[in-house]
């Protein structure tokens, strides 16, 4: 596809060009410039935001980063004698209006240190430099709130959240209050309604009866719908019922008819573990219990359950599970002293703890491919150093996130959880020469990944050495005295460092059409964002902002190296939409081209 941008770097050394193709330069404009005249000066607006986050390390300059700014330091011991620390900014202020003014003193003192202190400037310089240069030349991009927010009135910087749901009125409410604090900032919700009690029990305070967790989701979905995600993102949400719960049939079968419009901001999942699996297997019956209670209300076979799951979920896509026993039982959950896994953020891959946000970011794996007479092969060390890099730059998102509410700064800054991830996989292995559906495949994704896991730990330890280890470290998996270890003894900046996140909209900022580490979903399409898809729903055609063509561009350079593979050129397209938009099967490709360009439909389901 033809570059339409070339935008040169200007004022900060040793910067790359950003290079935009068309559907690239859509997306940016559409989802992130915003008041920013070019790409270059909002990438240049993100990298300066965040390395603000430095001057915090700086103790000369603490007084002037809190002059009126109201804030707490809390330092709580973790290894060797060795305190942690964590500046809280929103402690003891419960007015959101409030806590939000005093943020923005806390940032107003630290940009005015930027503009007019010379030691500041060469703090900044290098990181600043360092950072923009990730971005810029679309190696990393961090998570969407980051791109959209980092140095604008928002300033709130996470994509994912779980937030507790108790069983009370002024839980459950307070619950969707603090999700439309989130979902108005561009951040996703996920949450566990096992904690409510089931429809018809028992209500003491007023004597009735109580409506269940499912008319208390279509609550928190009719808030999403009402809440326009700071003005670019739609409303996500995640919602667990754990398998146990009397209400479990109706929240696996609510989304099953057609046209059914329950829960449409909602991804749901079953929360499952070994027993029930086990009684699966056995073709058992598993008890279903009061939350409220814990007392036993009836039992239904297991594998009957399990089956009606499995039916709903191939006729609408909903519900997925989510084996809760295993995240606790691993290095998903980190700090099991502060409680259980209960949801995870709205796309699934990051379980967290009740109040506890995360920090995503992807490295772009195809920027690493290097090209040596007629093969292939990963840049491992300017990998190593692209990791270490991201890390930082996630570590420093931390502190300068504003937090919706003052329990989720807490928790953020105490267990410091980050999640650094990879995209465009798809592409690198095509460059790579190796069949996505591949022995070999699997084999170069475990060493790929076993690499980033071990430089992110390592950057992280180093991180610890400079700023300390995450305040709960003390009682975690890593700690020799916890009955919680591992067997790990770490000193780590970060309960946990590496995930792999989806990629929706950063995969196509960065020029990528695979995203996260999916199979390419067709070799040429048409694809929509969300307006454009509204507009569809209407009957309505598309506007053409809204609309992103797209031809895989490893594909097309293949086709068009090789005449088309005796084809004309629009033949071949034609030849390609009939084949379920896939090149597997079509005679005149080779079939060494077939098997790198494997759609999502062309992957065995084993």
């Amino acid at each position: 596809m033809q570059l339409v941008r070339d935008v040169e770097a200007r004022s900060v050394e040793d910067t790359v060009q950003i290079q935009l193709t068309e559907n690239q330069s859509k997306v940016i404009r559409d989802k992130y410039l915003k008041d920013a005249k070019s790409p270059e000066e909002w990438l240049r607006k993100v990298a300066h935001n965040i390395a603000l986050a430095e001057l915090l390390y700086e103790p000369s300059l603490r007084d002037a980063i809190f002059e009126g700014a109201r804030h707490l330091i809390v330092r709580k011991d973790t290894d060797a004698g060795k305190e942690a620390e964590m500046i809280l900014l929103h402690h003891g202020q419960h007015a959101y209006p409030e806590r939000k003014a005093n943020f923005k003193r806390f940032m107003k003192n630290l940009s005015a240190l930027a503009d007019r202190d010379p030691r500041v400037v060469r703090i900044l310089k290098d990181t600043e430099t360092k950072f923009y240069n990730l971005m810029a030349s679309f190696e990393f991009l961090p998570n969407s709130p980051t791109l959209m927010n980092a140095g604008r009135e928002l300033q709130q910087l996470s994509a994912c959240y779980v937030l507790p749901v108790p069983d009370s009125i002024e839980g459950i409410f307070g619950a969707v209050k603090n999700q439309a604090l989130i979902h108005k900032s561009g951040g996703g919700t996920g949450f566990s309604f096992g904690r409510i009690r089931p429809a018809n029990d028992a209500v003491q305070s007023t004597m009735g009866i109580a409506s269940g967790p499912i008319s208390f989701m279509k609550i928190f979905d009719a808030a999403t719908e009402q809440v326009k995600q700071g003005g670019t993102r739609r409303g996500a949400n995640m919602a667990i019922l754990p398998y146990w719960h009397p209400n479990i049939v109706d929240f696996i079968t609510m989304k099953r008819q057609r046209g059914n419009t329950t829960l449409e901001n909602f991804n749901i999942s079953v929360g499952v573990d070994a027993v029930f699996m086990d009684a699966v297997k056995k073709e058992e019956n598993i008890s279903l219990r009061n939350p409220r209670t814990n007392d036993p209300v009836c039992t239904m076979p297991a594998r009957e359950l399990f089956e009606l799951m499995v039916e709903c979920a191939w006729e609408c896509g909903d519900p997925g599970y989510v084996v809760l026993d295993r995240i606790n039982n691993s290095g998903s959950n980190p700090t099991p002293a502060l409680g259980q896994i209960e949801a995870t953020n709205p796309c699934g891959e990051q379980p967290l703890l009740p109040n506890e946000p995360c920090n995503l970011g992807s490295i772009n794996l195809q920027k690493f491919i290097t090209a040596c007479n007629g093969s292939s092969s990963i840049d491992w060390e300017r990998l190593r150093d692209t990791v270490s890099n991201c890390i930082h730059f996630l570590d420093n998102v931390i502190d300068l996130n504003d937090y919706p509410v003052p329990e989720i700064e807490e928790m953020a800054k105490g267990n410091r959880r980050i999640g650094l991830g990879i995209m465009g996989w798809a592409e690198t292995l095509v460059a790579l020469h190796i069949p996505y559906d591949s022995e070999q495949a699997i084999k170069k994704a475990e060493e790929v990944m076993s690499f980033i896991n071990k430089v992110a730990l390592e950057a992280s330890v180093h991180l610890a050495e400079r700023r300390g280890l995450f305040p709960n470290w003390k009682d975690s998996i890593y700690d020799p005295e916890s009955k919680h270890f591992r067997g790990e003894h770490v000193r780590l900046r970060n309960c946990a460092r590496t995930t792999i996140a989806p990629t929706g909209t950063i995969a196509i900022a960065a020029g990528l059409q695979g995203s996260g580490i999916e199979p390419f979903f067709a070799i040429a399409y048409t694809r929509y964002n969300a307006k454009g898809l509204d507009a569809l729903k209407a009957g309505l055609e598309p506007d053409e902002k809204d609309t992103f063509y797209e031809v895989n561009p490893q594909f097309k350079a293949i086709a068009e190296a090789g005449n088309y593979f005796g084809l004309s050129e629009s033949e071949l397209w034609k030849k390609i939409n009939a084949n379920h938009k896939s090149v597997r099967g079509i005679a005149e490709i080779p079939k060494d081209v077939q098997a790198l360009f494997a759609t999502a439909h062309d992957v065995a389901l084993d």
